[in-house]
């Protein structure tokens, strides 16, 4: 566990870290302590808090703009007017509800018995306006931004799809919309950068530290520093300072809403729910109706990469410690010194070192379990969604469909029985065609 230092801190932070300077200051604390930089202004996980998660980090010129962004949750998105456009929207631009279809064909193929998986159900975000779970977040969050009379909108996207799903909720409402995408992210999600750049935006590559997602965010959170009065951050993930998780889960949580509902219209609830995890708003959406049903077992299933024992993955529930990442207490990927380290994932979308708060706290409760994929398991299951299922699934969405025979057998064996397990597919796969092509060829050609 990283432990935070009481020393004041820079004026803007990204990411946590200890400085040589912090180091001689405290010799004490010098490698191989575990700690982690703390910012200037800390408001502790008492006002959005997860357990000991959450709470604020942030440089104090922030601290405004995130209480009038709180101000607004409480005036603005809980009023039934608001709702009320929200689900217009939601209905009339990006097709709500999604379907809760049957995978029977794929399910045959992690449990061809049927004794551990009696049912495989897909909540399908993937045939959402702009191919992703992204857009209930972004619209939603723009059409805030348009109530707090913003005109400008910025994002940070690594796999592109929120920055696709801001930038056509900017087009939608007439406001100006830049987008912050790590300079890896940018080469290998090329067709999300030409979605987003048509649709109005300018995509910003980052070219700083490892050049993906968590760069992004370090860059738009310094924008946001620079122009924090005419300019709203509509952050993608249920990650980042209090208000943002309880935000976006609030905006996510219509996919849960909608695969319950949808479930029980089936006959009852399923045993199982799984979500793939990274920075975590599909997860915590899919999760977020569930909660209060004790019998349905939660999972999320993160990145191994390369795996979880190598440098190489985005494991940060598997493999992290606590810490301060981008303005949050949770779980993040750290060295002995406290200082970030880099996360590897085939997957853009979860390329991240860090986690959501909430996510952090049921895992430490044992609501959710956390599992891990590697990059070749999701490659693998990309594959089979699409020959069994017809269905191409991101590179996100495919780290869930590998563990289903895990989760199948787990839940299986606990309860005696086979079981229903509910899968939320988070987006769709075209825009991952290139890295599937550039990996797989051979197999892709097949």
């Amino acid at each position: 566990m990283c432990r935070l230092l009481r020393e004041k801190g820079p004026a803007f932070v990204g990411e946590t870290a200890v400085t040589p300077a912090d180091a001689a200051r405290h010799p004490a604390r010098s490698p191989p302590a575990r700690f982690c930089y703390k910012p200037r202004v800390a408001t502790p996980p008492t006002s959005g808090a997860f357990g000991p998660y959450g709470g604020r980090f942030v440089a104090e010129t922030l601290v405004p703009a995130l209480d009038e962004l709180s101000a607004a949750l409480d005036g603005i998105v809980a009023t039934p007017a608001f709702q009320r456009e929200l689900d217009g929207w939601l209905a009339d631009y990006v097709g709500r509800p999604t379907p809760l279809g049957d995978a029977s064909r794929f399910a045959r193929t992690v449990d061809p018995t049927g004794e551990a998986l009696g049912a495989l159900w897909l909540k399908r975000e993937d045939l959402c306006h702009t191919g992703a779970h992204k857009i209930n977040n972004a619209l939603g969050q723009v059409l805030l931004a348009t109530k707090m009379g913003k005109r400008r909108i910025i994002a940070e996207t690594g796999a592109g799809q929120h920055g696709v799903a801001t930038a056509t909720a900017a087009a939608l409402f007439g406001l100006s919309c830049d987008v912050y995408m790590g300079a890896v992210d940018v080469a290998r999600q090329a067709p999300n950068v030409a979605r987003m750049e048509l649709l109005g935006a300018r995509v910003i590559p980052v070219e700083t530290g490892s050049r993906t997602l968590k760069d992004a965010m370090n860059e738009a959170l310094r924008d946001w520093v620079t122009h924090v009065d005419g300019t709203y951050y509509c952050v993608g993930s249920a990650a980042g300072p209090h208000p943002y998780p309880t935000l976006v889960a609030q905006l996510q949580r219509v996919i849960g809403v909608e695969a319950r509902a949808q479930s029980l219209a089936r006959g009852g609830l399923p045993d199982a729910v799984v979500a793939c995890i990274g920075g975590g708003s599909n997860a915590i959406g899919m999760f977020g109706a569930f909660l209060g049903d004790e019998a349905v077992a939660l999972y999320g299933v993160e990145a191994a990469g390369d795996g979880v024992d190598t440098p190489r993955h985005a494991a940060t529930l598997t493999r992290g410690r606590v810490g301060v990442l981008h303005g949050s207490k949770s779980y993040v990927l750290c060295d002995d010194d406290g200082q970030i380290a880099e996360a590897h994932s085939i997957s853009a979308g979860l390329d991240y070192p860090g986690v959501g708060p909430q996510h952090a706290w049921l895992k430490d409760t044992g609501r959710a379990t956390y599992l891990v994929a590697t990059d070749a398991e999701a490659l693998a299951a990309v594959r089979a969604v699409a020959r069994t299922e017809g269905i191409l699934i991101a590179l996100e969405t495919a780290h869930a469909f590998a563990r289903v025979g895990d989760v199948a057998r787990l839940e299986a064996a606990r309860r005696g029985r086979p079981v229903t397990v509910a899968l939320c597919v988070s987006g769709r796969g075209d825009k991952d065609l290139s890295t599937l092509l550039a990996e797989e060829p051979h197999h892709v050609a097949s």
